[in-house]
């Protein structure tokens, strides 16, 4: 169970890491969008990292960008997020890594709660580093 309170200019919440502000105003806390999008990409980056640690494949750095289209014609709901993988290292093999990102993308809890109503997409770059 979670408890939400009324605040003056928004919800205020409180987990077991601290307490969370949610405001319509960036003044006051995260706006809504904001934490779907971060969940969603939360969820993806970390399932594929631990896919990553499984299969003890080493990463240097791993950057995640989302791009958010969102429709304001209809109560500005989020249609689209596209996440932009960005990982570098040495040794990379792009093929195992764009099938660690379809596995992720299956196993991801929030990817999934969202599969019929807002249009998520991965692509993935590789840098490859030199020693």
């Amino acid at each position: 169970m979670m408890d939400f309170y009324l605040k003056e200019n928004g919800v205020r919440t409180s987990f077991e890491y601290g307490q969370l502000n949610i405001s319509g105003d960036e003044n006051f806390g995260f706006r809504p969008y904001q934490l779907m999008v971060a969940s969603i990409a939360g969820c993806s980056v970390g399932v594929f990292r631990k896919i990553l640690d499984k299969q003890r494949i080493e990463i240097e750095d791993l950057k995640v960008t989302a791009e958010i289209k969102r429709n304001a014609e209809e109560a500005n709901r989020i249609e689209d997020i596209h996440l932009h993988y960005v990982v570098k290292g040495y040794h990379l093999n792009e093929d195992r890594l764009h099938k660690n990102l379809e596995i992720s993308r299956k196993n991801c809890s929030m990817v999934q709660s969202v599969k019929n109503s807002i249009n998520v997409e991965e692509t993935l770059e590789c840098i490859h580093l030199s020693q």
